[in-house]
């Protein structure tokens, strides 16, 4: 069922989550093979405990963190490295243009909304923990699927992990 001829390599990679438990094999094997990670906040300082270069996306953006948090990656350079068609060349020589670079794979949770609202939290709390950035980079990942891998449960970290020792970096299938 696994045709080498339509795998891509992933280059790049979007990491920015809420639980971080089970990640740490995966941003090392991903460090291994040369993938250039980009992250926001409590990611990104995770990934620099463990001594792994990372980019921090208001260095790819040239825009701070805002709100308080509320935007991180709502931001052209991140959504057009995800939504850029690879095989269209307007879309290549735009992101060319406009010096964004391609994100191969992204690599997102959400906000434990339903835990915080069965804790009997607050309405501020409740409010706060309603995901913006992550469900829109998953959707922005799934629109290109032809381009881009997402991996938004924490469950499916070892599926990632699996494939990446393996180098089926990226399978269509």
């Amino acid at each position: 069922m696994e045709n080498m001829a339509h795998s891509k390599k992933i280059k790049s990679a979007l990491v920015s989550v809420f639980y971080k438990d089970n990640l740490e094999p995966v941003i090392k094997k991903l460090h291994d093979l040369g993938v250039v990670l980009y992250s926001t906040g409590g990611t990104q300082t995770f990934i620099e405990k463990l001594n792994i270069p990372v980019v921090a996306v208001e260095s790819l953006t040239s825009f701070p963190e805002i709100l308080g948090g509320r935007v991180k990656t709502l931001h052209p350079k991140i959504f057009g490295g995800i939504l850029g068609r690879r095989e269209l060349q307007s879309d290549v020589a735009q992101m060319e243009q406009h010096e964004i670079p391609n994100i191969d794979l992204v690599i997102v949770d959400l906000y434990p909304f339903e835990e915080t609202v069965s804790k009997g939290a607050s309405e501020e709390d409740i409010i706060e923990k309603i995901d913006i950035g992550g469900i829109s980079l998953i959707r922005a990942a799934a629109k290109n699927f032809n381009d881009v891998i997402i991996v938004s449960s924490r469950n499916d970290y070892s599926s990632l992990l699996s494939l990446l020792r393996k180098k089926k970096w990226f399978v269509r299938y």
